[in-house]
């Protein structure tokens, strides 16, 4: 894989998300934070782990140990894990964008939150966190969609014929 491909699958996970966030914009806050039948619980706790996975790799992948988990908890409203992913997401892209083909090759050495020790080349790792994004944004879809606020297709077809690619 290379960075041009690379790039297109993280331009792809932002506009996924995206249309993620602009529907769970429109969600009360008691909707946000109601159970769902889902592992993670509600669309906060849900989402929240799909932000936690962002910032966590990004850590990982520019070499610094993250110690301290951010937590469902520290979002008390939408609006503040909105805030907090949007952040996230720009040093995100930011990142995805400084990486040359050869860094994409590059091997990865990391922990994971249990201190077990792991390796694997940085592309890979930057595609499984788009696909790890695909499997949260389907649940936190469904939970949406349980509110009668579907966030429409998310497929990457879809995103290519929308942004004419």
């Amino acid at each position: 894989m290379n960075k041009q491909d690379v790039q297109l699958l993280f331009d792809y996970n932002q506009w996924a998300n995206a249309r993620i966030l602009k529907t769970a914009a429109a969600l009360t806050a008691e909707q946000f934070l109601a159970d769902a039948k889902f592992p993670h619980g509600s669309l906060r706790a849900t989402l929240t782990h799909t932000f936690l996975a962002n910032w966590v790799w990004l850590r990982r992948w520019q070499g610094e140990a993250a110690n301290a988990y951010p937590q469902a908890e520290d979002f008390p409203t939408f609006e503040a894990l909105q805030t907090s992913w949007l952040a996230e997401e720009k040093q995100l892209m930011q990142f995805v964008s400084a990486c040359s083909d050869e860094e994409l090759k590059q091997v990865i050495r990391y922990k994971n939150s249990k201190g077990e020790a792991f390796e694997h080349t940085l592309w890979h790792l930057m595609a499984h966190l788009v696909n790890h994004g695909t499997q949260h944004r389907s649940e936190a879809a469904a939970i949406l969609t349980d509110f009668d606020h579907s966030p429409g297709d998310l497929d990457l077809i879809v995103f290519l014929r929308e942004t004419k690619r």
